[in-house]
């Protein structure tokens, strides 16, 4: 399996949308309200216009607009959507690297720790940083190992995340600092964290997935030398150019 292939099939595993629908040759994620990558539609093998049109009224059935995410080696499927007028959106990068890398960051006991369910101040930590109830919900719906992380700054709370396995991979979401608690080593002391909790439960790999904009967080990452092994990007439609159903 190549290490792109990998990628997706963590980020679907440990980031599960609401539900999968088999349409055709495409796979429809029903999102409830959790965000694009959980809302949206991917080939499952080669697709032509007549396809394009199945996808859409299936999302319009699902009462969610057409949001296509194209991987890597999709370029046919790109340009077949461009051609129909679907705008070019939030470019993703995913990294990975061995888990033991992280581990040896090795953060103080108390700096952050593990527990699930979250505590109620990891959820408000989360709500106050643009991850409302929806998002929060599709943590509940991982099947597999998974855990949330407090993070401790200046003895007070500084910032959480969210990790869960698929089969040797951990990932990483949700990964928020707070704004007075930034650039104090708070981020790097989750991903230390996370890296062991992971470990711990027979994880030998670990990954995240970023927006390309996030300079900050593309920065960490890089720092921490995890090297970038797939990406994907989304197509979704102009405003003024709505499906009829």
């Amino acid at each position: 399996m190549t290490q792109a292939r990998n990628l997706y099939q963590t980020v679907d595993a440990t980031w599960p949308a609401a539900q999968y629908l088999t349409v055709g040759n495409w796979t429809i994620r029903k999102g409830a309200g959790a965000g694009q990558r959980v809302s949206s539609a991917t080939a499952n093998g080669p697709v032509g216009p007549d396809d394009i049109n199945v996808a859409e009224q299936a999302m319009l059935a699902l009462d969610q607009n057409p949001l296509f995410m194209i991987r890597q080696g999709e370029e046919a499927l790109d340009g077949l959507l461009e051609s129909k007028g679907y705008q070019f959106h939030d470019p993703v990068l995913g990294y990975h690297c061995p888990i033991e890398n992280l581990c040896q960051i090795n953060p103080d006991r108390m700096s952050a720790f593990t527990v699930w369910p979250p505590l109620a101040i990891i959820g408000e930590i989360w709500t106050n940083q643009g991850i409302g109830v929806e998002r929060q919900a599709v943590m509940q719906q991982v099947k597999g190992p998974k855990t949330a992380i407090l993070a401790r700054q200046n003895d007070r709370p500084a910032g959480a995340a969210f990790v869960a396995l698929h089969n040797k991979t951990a990932m990483l979401h949700a990964l928020e600092v707070l704004p007075d608690q930034r650039r104090q080593g708070v981020a790097n002391n989750i991903m230390g964290r996370a890296a062991i909790w992971a470990q711990d439960h027979g994880a030998t790999g670990f990954s995240v997935v970023c927006v390309r904009d996030n300079l900050a967080a593309n920065a960490l990452y890089a720092s921490l030398n995890m090297q970038n092994v797939g990406q994907y990007h989304y197509r979704k439609q102009d405003s003024k150019r709505a499906v009829q159903v």
